[in-house]
């Protein structure tokens, strides 16, 4: 969850250094761009062969678990105006932060939580066709 609403397209990537949000899940979670603190400088890597000038830096709420069983933590994401496979992509800063461990082959990510550890799965079909999606 991210500020209260489900996200379901979501890059876990490892080897990024910061957290990325795409502009319509901005507009997705209602929240105009005029919230948007200046950001610092471009990056590349996201988009081959472009740099990318964010939009700027947003700080927002993300949880995940369940109402029962769940992490909360604020999390700055840099805001890119480019249309793309996935909502969000989480970076390094949201592992450290979560104390997240990731297995990229089962899909899974694991977070403790208040009552242990707090399980995350991905779906293999909707992986595949993000990455189908983001070749094209």
């Amino acid at each position: 969850m991210v500020e209260n609403v489900r996200m379901t397209k979501i890059l876990m990537d490892g080897g990024s250094g910061i957290n990325i949000l795409c502009k319509d899940a901005l507009e997705k979670l209602s929240i105009d761009a005029s919230k948007l603190r200046a950001s610092q400088s471009l990056f590349h890597g996201i988009v081959l062969g472009w740099r990318v000038m964010p939009l700027g830096t947003i700080v927002l709420l993300v949880m995940f678990g369940n109402w029962v069983h769940y992490q909360k933590e604020t999390l700055s994401f840099e805001v890119v105006d480019f249309e793309g496979p996935y909502h969000t992509i989480f970076g390094r800063p949201c592992y450290a932060k979560f104390m997240a461990v990731p297995n990229y082959a089962y899909l899974k990510l694991k977070v403790t939580g208040p009552c242990g550890v707090i399980t995350i799965s991905g779906n293999f079909r909707d992986a595949y066709e993000c990455e189908r999606e983001a070749i094209k």
